[in-house]
């Protein structure tokens, strides 16, 4: 595979294959497709053989940070999927939330059986200092040419999204220095230094923004905003050091790139639902938590929505999938029985562990069970 990616001053006026299958684009703008459309948040990951062949011969960042692996990683689902006969809706490029706090200049580390891990967190207000505003053109020049060569390597076949990371979960982790059971350091920057709290968030927000946008002159037709540790915050913190900085990110990259459809991933922060909803993202994606028909009642039409099986479902028998996918779709249906509006996933990612076919037998029943009538 070659890369033929142009360097970032000329993305913008690339010739990409026209898109064949735009059933996600048409629902995010709830408009009637012939099935609901369907993809899996981590698609391209552990869980596929084809993808730990990869990783065997190259770190995980290694990955991130060369086209043609990204670009392969990212096919692979794809492929599988399209052979057994349950075609996935969309493509999402292989990357990590993390190369944001690397592009500040932060070291970050993936440990095997540990995740995440900074060898030199934020440990108190002055070391945002240390931190610089990167041109993001040049310092994840990685990502957008492996959404390039992926986006002409796709064909056309479904949309490429590209993504990146909230400011709050990004800030979480670049203070605990990975993962963490209550993100205590994190949490304390908010109520013992608000200021210096605010000042990160919006130096994130910034890079956010034009990380975002310069991913769709590259290739990406959607964009996806996780805020995985959203739920970690209280309805009022959230209010002030979750929500605010979501909702300017969505004014922000609308007003330059309108056309492009914006989601937004807030796990765990059930009670911003309404006020995700009063913002400019067009889909809002819900984890596992939130019932189907609650959130339907809340959005109230404003945005579209995703999700949101149990991930955990997917270790269940394929004929349990089907009766528990039904059962999901049944709580989605808008007031006149449509599914207009709905796109499905999971209420999180794909597991290291779970089997293919039962991710595949995911797709076929929410093929099977929603196509129009």
């Amino acid at each position: 595979m070659t890369n033929t990616a142009p360097a970032p001053s000329d993305f913008r006026g690339h010739d990409f294959p026209a898109l064949r299958n735009d059933r996600l684009l048409r629902a995010a703008r709830h408009e009637p497709v012939d099935h609901v459309p369907v993809w899996l948040m981590r698609q391209a990951g552990r869980y596929l053989p084809e993808f730990r062949a990869v990783r065997a011969k190259h770190d995980f960042f290694t990955v991130c940070r060369t086209p043609e692996l990204a670009c392969e990683v990212t096919l692979q689902p794809l492929r599988r999927f399209n052979a057994a006969g349950a075609p996935l809706d969309a493509s999402i490029i292989f990357s990590d939330i993390l190369v944001i706090p690397q592009a500040l200049g932060m070291e970050v580390q993936m440990v095997k059986g540990k995740g995440p891990h900074f060898p030199e967190p934020l440990d108190r207000p002055s070391d945002l200092d240390s931190l610089r505003r990167p041109d993001v053109r040049e310092a994840l020049r990685y990502v957008y040419d492996a959404l390039t060569l992926t986006r002409h390597e796709i064909g056309g076949a479904v949309p490429l999204f590209g993504f990146t990371g909230a400011p709050w979960t990004l800030m979480a982790y670049m203070i605990e220095g990975g993962g963490s059971k209550n993100y205590a350091k994190a949490k304390a920057w908010l109520y013992a230094d608000s200021d210096a709290s605010h000042r990160l968030l919006q130096l994130l927000t910034d890079v956010i923004v034009d990380y975002l946008i310069a991913q769709v002159g590259a290739g990406a037709q959607a964009l996806q905003v996780f805020d995985s540790h959203a739920g970690t915050l209280t309805p009022a913190a959230f209010g002030t050091f979750g929500y605010p900085y979501l909702a300017q990110i969505a004014q922000r990259v609308k007003a330059k790139v309108p056309s492009v459809p914006l989601f937004v991933f807030a796990r765990g922060a059930h009670y911003g639902l309404d006020a995700l909803a009063a913002t400019e993202y067009d889909v809002i994606s819900l984890d596992e938590t939130v019932m189907p028909v609650a959130a339907r009642a809340i959005v109230a039409g404003r945005a579209a929505v995703q999700g949101n099986l149990d991930n955990a479902a997917l270790f269940a028998a394929p004929e349990t999938i089907h009766a528990l996918t039904e059962q999901m779709l049944s709580g989605f249906r808008n007031a006149d029985g449509s599914l207009t509006g709905l796109i499905a996933n999971l209420g999180h990612g794909m597991l290291p562990n779970h089997e293919p076919d039962h991710a595949i037998a995911y797709v076929r029943a929410v093929h099977d069970l929603s196509k129009a009538e």
